[in-house]
């Protein structure tokens, strides 16, 4: 339950926080798995499983076999065992010397915790804190009902108003609806009267039309009739007539027309709203009536606040009172459970001492029987000791045999790295023979002559020719192209040779005889100094004799101090060779740097790789049996370190033993000794006890007898029922006065604005008859108009007539 349990600073640090290739968790698990076929835990399983989920919010979630639970559930399921984190039968550090010095109080915590008594008792305790605070959760909810049914009236009033003015919302709405309702009704008859005037409309027109094409098609028969000039003068004599005719027609048309509209909008002279001057002086008087009533309302509003305020006060003070009166109740009530603990607590503590000093009595009996049975057991304990001197001749064998392994050991590792080292150096000549052999693998006519296996032909010169060490460059410089020859036996296989790399085309072909003059028949030259190239090589005798004249110098600077001093006369044919390969005649001077070796450098380098890869072959097969007998070695001598080591063991343990042995009989007579004078100071400290204790259960007794004899005081809660309920009627007076207020100043903006409306009525009812007498006049002077044009019009339209019959029958 704690992350400081598990050294962490907080419990989120139990959670994997990830890597660089993971991601984090979002929660850890623990599961504690407890074998319960003994039955020890209360509940009804073989095996017990808890588990906890941590999750990285801080939220925890605990099971039981699967099944979710609470913590106090697993603490309780614990503490029935004894198991937990409190454990009763564990005794943590630091509280030995608590639970040995505890008190009366103390030591029945103890035992009620053993006993399992401490469990109910904190749930007694949990149970108290929860009754305690829904006490006081009763309290608050008690003080909130009475206060909500103080203000139930208001909100019923306004309640009730405002279902008043829902009502008549709603009737207003459906008074609305029937005159759009009406609206519809009269627009579609109007329309649907139109629409048929339309039809009939376009009814007459097609007889007309129909009418007009049969006169047009007789016009055209009788046009047919007549001569062509009268025709086209009586046409337009008629046209003329006919267009004169229709305008008429149609001014006197326009003319009733605009009679019938006139004398409709005669009739349809709007009348006013009938709003007047005396209606509105009404409505400002009834305003100022209403003002005068807001004045009273705000008075009587006034004064049911201050009559409230005083209720309220007086409810005040007696709340007061009855708190000081429940202050003292409590004081009193306090202080004679005080007094009766502490008297209850003198008389436990009085049978305490007394159980306590015959417990010791019986103790030190008890304890003086295993202080002499523990000194017995030491000194049996002592007159067992075994000596050292085993031990050290142990010791001293198993360190002989620590070092031989260790000896064995390190043999074996040099042994080890030398054969990996000439294992190493074995792979690596291998390989340089294999390159140098591949390097002297050239392809020529030589390697063709050779290849052809002519009679008398031995090989290459190189092959032949052996060197001391560190003078290869200089005979390789001596020798020149010719340490690339090809060696034959005499002369005429020599010839034998050349004819048959020309026959067979293979190139050119340098080769030496091997039978030449022999080198006694010649002395070689010899310079003081300077080393003559015979003494320094193997060869056969012909290329010994290439060589008779050759001496090789250390640097150019004694070859140039031969040619200076010693050579200077009768050695032309005389050649010094560097150890470089640097190459000095007479006449010719060759030298400089090339990093190209010869095939004579190149076959002594093979010769002495392989001859190197030989010995270290030799001595890497001796090396494995030296290393296979230091193995064999090295394990003799750990097993007889392991037996050293096992006898030691098994010493040191029987060792172990008895010194246990000794330490256990020599504490434990240490403890009965320290438990014996413990005993004894408490029996004396009890004795020493018992007269305060007794003093003190009395003087506790004589003060609580004392106190109840005091009289409890009184607590009088009538007098708060009647403040309460006249604060109740003052509340419910002031809220119907702010009520009243509230609708006097609505009644006063309503009836303010309903004047005003009238205002505004009776302007535009005075504004709509200026404009209604102005369009009489315009009227009137139009009909006049159009009354003298039908008047006189129907005379000229029945000499038209006339005219027109006349130009027709024409």
């Amino acid at each position: 339950q704690g992350a400081k349990t598990l050294r962490g600073g907080k419990m989120e640090d139990v959670i994997f926080a990830g890597t660089s290739t993971r991601g984090p968790l979002g929660r850890a698990e623990v599961v504690l798995t407890i074998d319960n076929s003994d039955g020890a835990l209360p509940i009804e399983y073989s095996e017990v499983t808890i588990s906890r989920t941590l999750f990285r919010n801080g939220q925890s979630e605990y099971a039981i076999n699967g099944e979710s639970c609470r913590l106090l559930d697993v603490q309780e399921l614990l503490s029935d065992s004894g198991l937990g984190r409190e454990m009763h039968v564990i005794v943590g550090q630091g509280r030995l010397d608590d639970v040995l010095a505890a008190g009366p109080e103390d030591r029945r915590g103890f035992i009620e915790e053993a006993a399992g008594i401490l469990k109910h008792r904190r749930r007694k305790e949990k149970t108290l804190r929860k009754l305690e605070a829904m006490q006081a959760n009763l309290t608050r909810l008690s003080d909130l009902a009475g206060e909500v049914r103080r203000q139930l009236k208001p909100l019923g009033a306004q309640a009730e108003v405002a279902r008043e003015a829902q009502n008549i919302q709603a009737e207003l709405r459906d008074a609305r609806a029937r005159l759009l309702a009406d609206d519809v009704v009269t627009l579609r008859s109007a329309l649907d009267a139109h629409n048929q005037t339309e039809s009939e409309r376009h009814t007459e027109r097609i007889v007309l039309q129909e009418q007009l094409e049969r006169a047009v098609l007789q016009i055209r028969h009788i046009e047919a009739d007549t001569s062509a000039e009268e025709v086209d003068s009586a046409r337009r004599l008629v046209f003329g007539l006919e267009s004169m005719q229709e305008r008429l027609r149609g001014l006197f048309t326009l003319a009733n027309q605009r009679l019938s509209f006139l004398g409709a909008d005669s009739e349809a002279t709007p009348l006013g709203s009938g709003v007047t001057p005396a209606m509105i002086d009404a409505g400002e008087t009834e305003v100022e009536r209403l003002r005068a009533a807001i004045g009273e309302a705000e008075t009587l509003w006034r004064e049911s606040g201050e009559a409230t305020t005083a209720a309220r006060a007086r409810l005040d003070e007696i709340d007061e009172q009855i708190v000081a009166a429940q202050a003292l109740v409590a004081a009193y009530d306090l202080e004679l459970n005080t007094l009766r603990g502490r008297r209850d607590a003198a008389d436990a503590r009085l049978a305490s001492v007394l159980s306590e000093m015959a417990r010791q009595q019986a103790s030190i009996d008890a304890a003086r029987e295993r202080a002499t049975l523990a000194r017995d057991v030491l000194a049996a304990a002592e007159s067992d000791s075994v000596s050292d001197a085993g031990a050290t001749a142990l010791n001293e064998a198993y360190d002989q045999a620590q070092r031989d392994v260790t000896a064995a050991d390190a043999l074996l590792d040099e042994l080890r790295e030398t054969l990996h080292s000439l294992e190493r150096e074995r792979d690596s000549l291998q390989g340089r023979t294999g390159a140098l052999s591949m390097a002297l693998d050239q392809r020529d006519g030589s390697t063709a002559v050779i290849a052809a296996k002519i009679a008398g032909i031995r090989g290459l010169v190189a092959e032949h020719v052996q060197i001391e060490p560190g003078f290869e460059t200089a005979i390789a410089a001596a020798l020149g192209s010719l340490s690339d020859a090809v060696l034959a036996d005499n002369l005429d296989a020599g010839v034998t040779a050349m004819a048959s790399a020309r026959t067979g085309d293979l190139g050119r072909v340098e080769l030496v005889v091997a039978t030449g003059a022999p080198v006694s028949s010649g002395a070689p030259v010899r310079v003081a100094g300077l080393t003559p190239a015979t003494d320094v090589v193997t060869a056969p005798d012909g290329v010994m004799a290439l060589l008779r004249t050759t001496l090789i110098a250390d640097d150019v600077e004694a070859a140039r101090a031969a040619w200076v001093g010693p050579l200077a006369q009768n050695a032309d044919d005389v050649t010094v060779i560097t150890r470089e390969g640097d190459v000095l005649t007479r006449h010719v001077l060759r030298g400089g740097s090339s990093k190209k070796q010869s095939r004579i450098e190149l076959v002594a380098e093979r010769d002495a790789a392989a001859s190197r890869l030989d010995v270290v072959v030799a001595t890497i097969d001796s090396s494995r049996f030296a290393l296979a007998d230091q193995r064999a070695t090295a394990e003799v001598a750990k097993e007889r370190a392991a037996a050293a080591l096992s006898a030691l063991r098994d010493f040191d343990a029987q060792l172990a033993q008895r010194s246990e042995a000794l330490n256990r009989a020599r504490v434990q007579s240490e403890a009965a000794d320290a438990e014996l004078a413990r005993i004894e100071d408490g029996l004396v400290a009890a004795t020493a006890a018992l007269a305060q204790t007794q003093a003190e259960a009395e003087s506790a007794a004589a003060e609580l007898a004392a106190r109840e004899a005091t009289p409890r005081p009184q607590l009088d809660v009538e007098a708060r029922d009647g403040a309460s309920a006249e604060l109740e009627r003052r509340r419910e007076a002031e809220v119907q006065a702010r009520l009243d207020l509230e609708t006097a100043r609505e009644r006063v903006r309503a009836e303010e604005l309903r004047v005003e409306s009238l205002r505004q009525q009776l302007e535009a009812d005075r504004q709509a008859a200026e404009e209604t007498a102005r369009r009489m006049v315009i009227r009137r002077r139009q009909m006049e108009s159009a009354t003298e044009v039908t008047r006189d019009l129907p005379a000229v339209l029945t000499s038209i007539d006339t005219s027109v019959s006349e130009a027709r029958v024409v």
